[in-house]
């Protein structure tokens, strides 16, 4: 693990869908307009209990594989008019990136989404951050975790987690994306937080001299 130095910076990576962004709303109802292009009955209900795994994972049992590319393609494409109005920030989005500028440091976006989409969702709700990486998912969130020279990484899902250790940097998980805090514990995290609203004092205590 690289820990926060007192006096130096931070450079925080953040995930989006549930734990800066409540994805669900417009999720499932890109879903519910694929499955009707596609002739589809989708388990809507279950496949947004956890975001986080791509999009092509969660389409392998209801579609041949060679079919997977294309319905990921028309899910794209469907999806800025069915979900970016629909999605709103949780609680604490804002001041948690606030928090990490207000001590000097860089916020990063470090996503399994499409980075075009994942980029309305950011200026769509003013969440600024100083990058995004779009399409990286569990261990290989770590690439652009480690090129960034993160310190921290937060995330909702066990498999943020993963990425996080893969970086070789301090997990924190938050509780808004249907992960138990067992399950995170067990899959390794530093820190469990209720939501991001409790992240500012959190920061502000580790960087305490």
């Amino acid at each position: 693990m690289a820990p926060l130095t007192v006096g130096v910076a931070p450079v925080v990576g953040f995930d989006l869908d549930m734990t800066l962004i409540d994805t669900v709303p417009g999720f499932r109802a890109v879903l519910a307009a694929l499955g009707e292009r596609l002739g589809l009955e989708l388990p809507i209900e279950r496949l947004t209990e956890r975001l986080g795994p791509p999009l092509d994972h969660l389409l392998a049992p209801f579609l041949p594989a060679a079919e997977i590319p294309a319905a990921v393609d028309l899910f794209r494409a469907l999806y800025p008019e069915r979900c970016i109005a629909a999605v709103p920030a949780l609680p604490g989005a804002h001041a948690a990136l606030e928090a990490v500028r207000a001590h000097g440091g860089r916020t990063l976006v470090v996503t399994g989404k499409f980075a075009p989409n994942a980029r309305l969702h950011l200026d769509h709700l003013g969440l600024e951050t100083d990058l995004l990486a779009g399409e990286v998912w569990g261990v290989g969130k770590a690439a652009v975790l480690r090129q960034e020279r993160a310190d921290v990484y937060v995330g909702d899902h066990v498999h943020d987690v993963e990425g996080a250790l893969a970086a070789g940097v301090e997990s924190v998980s938050v509780l808004t994306g249907g992960c138990t805090r067992e399950e995170l514990l067990d899959a390794g995290t530093d820190v469990v937080l209720a939501d991001l609203g409790e992240f500012p004092d959190w920061l502000a205590d580790r960087l305490r001299p």
